[in-house]
């Protein structure tokens, strides 16, 4: 038995087909089916179930499949640590992304993350929330960019920084002519809402509970810019997070957004990776590197002509 056999062994698990193990592990299929062979003579057990149609793990199959995700990741992990020793801030990283952030957010922190660690080569993956947690478990990636909370005690978690929603209403909506709103105000509405499978849809139904509004029966929108284009077209309301209405985001004049007065509804965004993670110290870097943001991102127009002024007035006040 050795490492090779193993990776064998648990692409075979995840894609339940020869061929596309083969493919995945760059060998041709008789040498893949030879070795997983091998293996279960072996360990006499059998592994799977051929079927002319699919391949089945046995219970054997998944509990040493499941060990041998384990020791790969415990042996990627050695490497990882012995070649972070020589140049911690070089190499790869493999960071996740949920679609209602990572677009938005990107544009604000990939120049900085550039700047800091120029030998940094930083692989991105967009996937849902769910995804991104079971890739992060099974060492699919290095650590994930997620909302909170995160109830897994494997992982670390490091706050960045929260994110306020905004309300987007449609011009010839009756909130339109408000300068701001209060989480009552929503108590009428019937909100345009993301499909299953989004945390954003799961804390925007939260935002409903707590303001007593309603999810619009019928629709479930599969991204951002779907519900930004049914908000345009007159079809309803609905919550965006800030990021995803500033530049390099266009303005469209068809959507007024609206800002909630005091505390406004928002989600809290972490990056999180495993505890074992030979990169723990540097992901502590690039946290860092992360939640130094652009100031006044969080802000509109309105409240960044308003802050202007404000330092306007007080270097005339210093100069007096």
């Amino acid at each position: 038995m050795n490492l090779r056999d193993l990776r064998y062994l648990v692409a075979l698990a995840d894609h339940r087909h020869f061929g596309r193990a083969a493919e995945a592990c760059f060998v041709s299929q008789p040498t893949l089916s030879a070795q997983i062979k091998k293996l279960e003579e072996e360990l006499d057990v059998a592994l799977f179930e051929r079927a002319p149609r699919r391949v089945m793990l046995t219970p054997a199959g998944r509990e040493v499949a499941e060990r041998a995700r384990l020791i790969l990741r415990e042996v990627d992990q050695l490497k990882e640590a012995a070649r972070r020793t020589r140049d911690p801030e070089a190499g790869s990283v493999r960071l996740g992304l949920f679609p209602t952030l990572g677009p938005y957010l990107l544009p604000h922190v990939i120049p900085a993350v550039r700047t800091r660690f120029p030998r940094l080569e930083l692989l991105l993956v967009e996937e849902k929330t769910e995804e991104l947690l079971r890739r992060l478990r099974e060492g699919q990636i290095d650590a994930a960019v997620l909302a909170l909370p995160l109830h897994d005690d494997q992982l670390h978690i490091e706050p960045l920084f929260v994110e306020p929603f905004v309300l987007a209403v449609p011009e010839q909506h009756p909130l339109a002519r408000r300068a701001h709103l209060k989480l009552t105000d929503l108590a009428d509405e019937s909100l345009l809402l993301l499909e299953d499978g989004h945390c954003l849809r799961e804390q925007a139904l939260d935002v409903c509970h707590l303001s007593g509004a309603d999810e619009r029966g019928g629709f479930r929108a599969t991204s951002l810019e779907t519900l930004r284009q049914m908000v345009a077209a007159g079809v309803g309301v609905t919550l965006l997070p800030m990021l995803a209405v500033q530049p390099p985001v266009p303005r469209s004049d068809s959507i007024h957004l609206l800002r909630f007065e005091g505390t406004p509804p928002h989600r809290r965004i972490a990056m999180a990776w495993r505890r074992s993670s030979a990169m723990h110290h540097f992901l502590l870097k690039l946290a860092e590197a992360f939640r130094r943001l652009p100031e006044g991102l969080f802000e509109s127009a309105d409240d960044g002509a308003a802050r202007g002024r404000r330092r306007l007035s007080q270097r005339r006040q210093t100069a007096r």
